[in-house]
């Protein structure tokens, strides 16, 4: 075989990898996770897929990728199951000690911001894009997007994880 023959045949071999990196077969497609969530006068909305999976190995059928981490305030989770769960788990604590401080009821966007303030500051350490939503007297239904890096937004629905594509079409 010459040179250029070999040339060909890894970057040809490259090329399909990149384009195929969990090597699936013909009509197989890798989804990722998929989370939404669209506010409404009375709250919010919120849907997610229910499979963990790490490539194309389904690790778990049937996760619950919502988490409510007050009375009426809910995460949509994406990325590293394990950062996640860490992420909703402090930030329930933190509701709850803020509630119990306060005597009344955080808002969404504290929970949204708190959120955020975990992220941006360990986004070297985390895979986590999360969709924080609820309803509170102050705002009603809000949903605020965290994608991986920490920024925050507020938005008018959200669509997050590596499946969200599916939903754009």
């Amino acid at each position: 075989m010459s040179a250029a023959m070999h040339v060909h045949a890894a970057a040809t071999a490259a090329a399909s990898a990149s384009s195929n990196p969990y090597n699936l077969k013909p009509g197989e497609h890798s989804t990722g996770t998929t989370i939404m969530a669209v506010p409404f006068e009375g709250g919010v909305v919120m849907g997610a897929d229910s499979r963990t999976s790490t490539g194309t190995y389904i690790a778990v059928r049937v996760a619950d990728k919502i988490t409510q981490v007050h009375d009426r305030i809910w995460i949509c989770r994406s990325g590293s199951a394990a950062d996640t769960q860490a992420l909703t788990d402090y930030i329930k604590h933190y509701l709850g000690q803020l509630a119990v401080e306060t005597g009344r009821a955080p808002t969404v966007k504290v929970a949204a911001n708190l959120m955020r303030k975990l992220i941006y500051e360990n986004k070297d350490n985390l895979m986590a894009g999360v969709i924080v939503g609820g309803w509170d007297p102050v705002d009603g239904g809000s949903v605020y997007n965290i994608p991986l890096g920490g920024t925050v937004m507020k938005m008018p629905f959200s669509i997050g994880g590596a499946g969200s594509t599916y939903i754009y079409g």
